[in-house]
């Protein structure tokens, strides 16, 4: 009879095993095969996502939703509001030089809450696997409104799933330094904050952009269609400019174009309507 039992258990672990999400390892430190390629999607509710693949939703000023194929739903720079879709993320990341970027009273029923920060200058170190993604973070300084600044105060937080590598670059407020392009490793997808002043003037976080060489930046936290303009205008000889025309598109890396290709999404908040 224990034999048996034995045998019985044997078998049945490599079923278990197959069961386990895994995650297929990024790219972030070497270039990934390109060809061209992308699903658009406007779908406002929680679509189903490919085997491999990514979807992003750009929910607000620097919010998007960032959804697996597995079904984990992730928010960056979460202020406490999404829409009107009902949805508790399983990770949210925040930054706090402004709090449009995060919020003091996150949900309790969300599992995973990153902050983008730690003790005053100190920083802070994420690197949350969950088996399908591995999030993690590279702390960088933050100004304050008036005067002065915080080291460590902010972060990168870099979403590594499905053979991707996805960076969102927060309140960025400084080119970062060799050390941090290090860590950041080569992103894939980028989400950049384009707004001229607030965060970083265009001829910097441009000259960010084209280091990092992603194959698809997504511009945020511009506040006219005159300052997304200028960045579009500024980046036109060497990005391919493609207006999506919606606030979601599916990406993966077997579909990554060819050419870097900026993808222009037009926020909207998730809503329980569609």
């Amino acid at each position: 009879m224990l034999f048996r039992l034995i045998l019985a258990l044997s078998l049945l672990a490599p079923v278990a095993q197959a069961q386990i999400e895994t995650r297929t390892p990024s790219h972030c430190i070497a270039l990934a095969d390109a060809t061209p390629g992308l699903e658009y999607l406007t779908l406002a509710s929680m679509p189903d996502v490919a085997a491999e693949t990514v979807h992003l939703h750009y929910i607000a000023h620097a919010s998007f939703l960032i959804r697996s194929h597995g079904g984990l739903n992730m928010v960056t720079d979460f202020t406490g509001f999404t829409g009107t879709l009902p949805i508790i993320p399983d990770v949210v990341t925040m930054n706090r030089a402004h709090e449009s970027h995060f919020t003091q009273f996150p949900d309790p029923a969300i599992p995973h809450i990153l902050p983008g920060w730690g003790e005053f200058g100190q920083g802070v170190d994420h690197a949350l696997d969950l088996g399908e993604a591995l999030i993690r973070n590279v702390s960088t300084d933050i100004r304050s409104q008036f005067a002065g600044g915080e080291e460590n105060g902010n972060s990168i937080f870099i979403f590594e799933m499905a053979g991707l590598c996805i960076g969102h670059l927060g309140h960025l407020h400084h080119e970062p330094g060799a050390a941090q392009y290090a860590a950041i490793g080569r992103l894939d997808v980028v989400m950049a904050p384009v707004d001229g002043g607030y965060t970083l003037d265009l001829p910097t976080m441009i000259r960010i952009l084209k280091r990092l060489k992603s194959s698809i930046v997504i511009p945020m936290h511009w506040f006219s269609d005159f300052g997304l303009g200028d960045f579009l205008t500024a980046m036109s000889d060497d990005f391919t400019v493609i207006h999506v025309e919606g606030p979601s598109l599916q990406v993966s890396r077997d579909r990554l174009p060819s050419r870097p290709t900026i993808m222009v999404l037009r926020p909207q908040y998730l809503r329980s309507d569609n």
